[in-house]
């Protein structure tokens, strides 16, 4: 089962995330961590996100490039924290797949749920803003709109945190699942 969780900064999202996979039971939890540390704030918001996962039993895996060659154990449950730090890693970074981002990212997402009995995805809602952007944030704002709305499409569920509040997009029970 696949979950894609929005939102804007500060909406809820990560909690509404962590809340799904611990929903799933007992399984191996798996934390995806894509920030890579490189200055005070994010090594803050790192902070925050550890103290907020303690004790709820996941497994951090760091992961700033390269996802489809990431391994874990069969039928864990992962938690992939954040798409769009994962699609800027991998259009700036050396070692990133520049031009190549939304294959390469995809490729990625194909992997874990190769693997893992449940994926959740989260991401940013930083589309609303209606602001003139260079051309590097142009293509970072359509590399990760595109792999956003592939996600959405393979989803089974698309969830939306406004203000701390769920709003569902796409659902099991709306596809007739349940």
């Amino acid at each position: 089962m696949l979950t894609l969780v929005t939102g804007g900064s500060g909406s809820g999202k990560s909690a509404f995330a962590e809340d799904k996979v611990l929903s799933y039971g007992e399984a191996e939890r798996i934390y995806i961590a894509t920030m890579h540390p490189f200055d005070g704030e994010s090594h803050k918001r790192i902070e925050r996100h550890r103290k907020m996962r303690a004790g709820k039993g996941f497994e951090t895996v760091e992961c700033y490039t390269g996802l489809k060659k990431v391994v874990l154990p069969k039928g864990c449950v992962v938690l992939l924290e954040c798409m769009s730090n994962l699609v800027a890693n991998e259009m700036f970074e050396e070692r990133g797949a520049h031009e190549q981002t939304v294959q390469e990212i995809m490729a990625g997402v194909e992997n874990l749920l190769q693997q893992a009995a449940h994926v959740v995805i989260v991401t940013n809602e930083i589309f609303s803003d209606a602001v003139a952007f260079d051309r590097e944030m142009d293509t970072y704002l359509k590399y990760l709109g595109k792999i956003n709305q592939e996600i959405a499409g393979k989803a089974d569920e698309v969830t939306e945190v406004v203000y701390g509040i769920p709003v569902q997009h796409k659902s099991v029970k709306s596809q007739g699942y349940e």
